[in-house]
C-alpha cells in the first residue's frame, strides 16, 4: 500500500511553487478485493482557484521558457518514469484494478507520449506569408508563429489515468502553457507521481505543472474561469457536454468515448476477426472507449463467425489483475458493475441472445457475448464500458456501414476484409475519427491524431496535434 510515509512524491497537492497541505484525504480502493491501495489528498474549490491564480501568474514566464528547457523537462520525466516502470505498473494495477498486462501497456505508451512531446518541441514554428499578392502588400514582410494559448486545464478519466494525464500535460509543457490537471477521484496516485517527476526536473517553474483533486465544484472552478486558455477533457459524453456549456467561450477539447464497431466482411479471415474481437473487446476489462462493443457480420458468414467467436471466449481469463494471465478483473466499482449487468439483462429482455457470460465471477463480470441486440438497447446504443460484446448480422456491406453509422458516437471503428476496395470504402463511408483495417478499433499509436466525431468529441490528441490545439497563430506584418 502507498502511504504518505512510503510514497515517492511529497504529501499534499502540487499547487504553486510547492506542495500544499490539505485537510481532507480519501482512500484509494483496489477494486479486486476492496482493500485500500493508498490514501489520496483531496482538494477543494478554494485550492482550485488558487491553482488558477498561480498558473496565470507563471504563464508569462512559462511562455519564455526556451525550447531546450521544455524538452529537457519532458525527457527528464520520460527517463525517470522509464526507470520506475515496474513500480508504476504495480501502482496502476492497485488503483485502477486493471489487469497487469494492460497497465504495462499504459506505462509503455506514457513513456512514448513523453518522448514524442519532447520531439515536437523542435517542430513548433511558423512560416512566411507572401503579402504582396495584393498591391497594398508590396514592400511588407509577413510571417506567423505559434504562441501558447495560455493556461490549460486537463481533466482525466479513471481507466487510463497515467496515460490520459500525459496526453494533457506533455503537449501543454511542449507548447509553453502552464497546466492544471484534475485526475479522476478514484485514480489520482500515478498522476501525482508523474506531476512530481515533471516538477522535479528543474527545467520549468514549478507552478507550470499543478494538480488539484476533488469533487465537481473543483472541476467547475477550473473550467468556468474565463481566463483559462483551453480545457481538455476525457470522460463521458454527458460530463463533456456539461463542461463545454460551462466553459464557453473557452476552447474545449473533448474525448468522450464510443461504442466502437467492428465489421466482419464475408471475405474476411474469420479466425483473425474472431481473435481480434476477443483481444479487442475485453482488454482493460472492457473499460476502454475504443474496445470492441458492436460487431456487425455479413449474413453469409454470421453462423460460422459466431461459432468461432464463442469457441474462443475461454481465452478470456477472469481473475486477480496482478496475475499476468488475467484479462478481465473487477470493474472500477460496484455501481459500474451493477449498471453493466442491468444493461445485459435489458438487452436479453429486448430479444438478444446471451451466448456466453452475463453474470458474475467473484467481484468481476463474466466476459459476455450477446447476439441480436436490437436498436434501442443501451448495450448496443450506448457505451457499456464493461466486458460485453454485441454481435448483429447485416445483409451486405452497405447495410453494415449504415448500422455502424446509426449511432451518436464516432471515435474508432474497424473492418476485417481481404478486399482493398472494401477497406477504402470503409475509410470513406464510416463516420469516425479513425478507421482501422484488419486490426482492432482499439489500436492507437500515441503519435497519431486521436479523437472522434459526433458525440465522441471534438479536437485531437497525440502530442503534435494537441500542441496545435494548445497554441494560437500570431501573424506579424512588418513594413521596413
Amino acid at each position: 500500500m502507498t502511504t504518505p510515509a512510503t510514497q515517492p512524491w511529497p504529501s499534499g497537492l502540487p499547487v504553486g511553487e510547492g506542495w500544499v497541505p490539505v485537510q481532507d484525504s480519501a482512500p484509494v480502493v483496489f477494486p479486486y478485493d476492496g482493500s485500500v491501495a493508498g490514501t489520496a489528498p483531496v482538494g477543494d474549490a478554494a485550492l482550485a482557484a488558487r491553482a488558477v491564480e498561480e498558473a496565470l501568474a507563471v504563464a508569462p514566464a512559462m511562455a519564455r521558457v526556451p525550447s531546450h528547457a521544455r524538452r529537457t523537462a519532458l525527457m527528464a520525466a520520460h527517463d525517470a518514469l522509464a526507470g520506475h516502470r515496474a513500480e508504476f505498473e504495480r501502482l496502476l494495477v492497485r488503483e485502477t484494478g486493471k489487469p497487469l498486462v494492460d497497465c504495462r501497456v499504459e506505462v509503455a505508451r506514457t513513456i512514448v507520449t513523453l518522448a514524442t512531446a519532447a520531439e515536437e518541441v523542435a517542430r513548433l514554428h511558423g512560416e512566411t506569408v507572401p503579402l504582396d499578392l495584393l498591391p497594398s502588400g508590396e514592400g511588407l514582410t509577413g510571417f506567423w508563429t505559434r504562441r501558447p494559448i495560455g493556461v490549460v486545464v486537463g481533466i482525466t478519466g479513471f481507466n487510463y489515468p497515467l496515460l490520459l494525464a500525459a496526453h494533457k500535460i506533455a503537449p501543454a509543457v511542449a507548447a509553453g502553457c502552464p497546466v492544471i490537471v484534475k485526475p479522476a477521484p478514484a485514480t489520482p496516485l500515478a498522476t501525482l507521481w508523474l506531476v512530481h517527476l515533471l516538477r522535479s526536473s528543474g527545467a520549468l517553474p514549478p507552478a507550470a505543472v499543478q494538480l488539484v483533486t476533488g469533487d465537481v465544484e473543483v472541476g467547475r472552478t477550473l473550467v468556468e474561469d474565463r481566463r483559462i486558455g483551453a480545457v481538455s477533457f476525457t470522460g463521458s459524453a454527458a460530463a463533456g457536454h456539461a463542461i463545454a456549456r460551462n466553459a464557453a467561450p473557452t476552447k474545449v477539447l473533448l474525448e468522450l468515448g464510443s461504442n466502437a464497431a467492428l465489421i466482419v466482411a464475408a471475405d474476411a479471415d474469420l479466425e483473425a476477426a474472431a481473435g481480434a474481437v476477443v483481444r479487442g473487446g475485453y482488454y482493460a476489462s472492457g473499460q476502454a472507449c475504443i474496445s470492441v462493443q458492436r460487431v456487425v457480420v455479413e449474413e453469409a458468414v454470421r453462423e460460422e463467425f459466431l461459432a468461432l467467436l464463442a469457441g474462443r471466449m475461454k481465452e478470456v481469463v477472469v481473475g486477480d489483475p496482478r496475475d499476468p494471465g488475467t484479462r478481465v478483473a473487477p470493474l472500477i466499482d460496484e455501481r459500474a458493475t451493477g449498471r453493466v449487468l442491468d444493461w445485459v439483462s435489458a438487452a436479453v429482455s429486448a430479444g438478444a441472445t446471451l451466448v456466453t457470460g452475463g453474470g458474475r465471477e467473484g467481484r468481476a463480470l463474466q466476459p459476455t457475448l450477446l447476439a441480436g441486440v436490437p436498436d434501442g438497447a443501451a448495450a448496443w446504443d450506448e457505451e457499456i464500458f464493461g466486458p460485453v460484446v454485441c454481435v448483429r448480422p447485416a445483409a451486405g456491406l452497405e447495410e453494415a456501414f449504415a448500422l455502424v453509422n446509426r449511432s451518436r458516437y464516432g471515435l474508432h471503428a474497424a473492418v476485417f476484409t481481404r478486399s482493398l476496395a472494401t477497406a477504402f470504402a470503409a475509410i470513406e463511408r464510416i463516420e469516425a475519427g479513425g478507421v482501422v483495417v484488419n486490426e482492432v478499433p482499439g489500436f492507437r499509436a500515441d503519435n497519431m491524431p486521436y479523437g472522434g466525431v459526433k458525440d465522441s468529441g471534438i479536437g485531437r490528441e497525440g502530442p503534435r496535434f494537441a500542441i496545435e490545439e494548445f497554441t494560437v497563430t500570431r501573424m506579424a506584418v512588418i513594413r521596413p
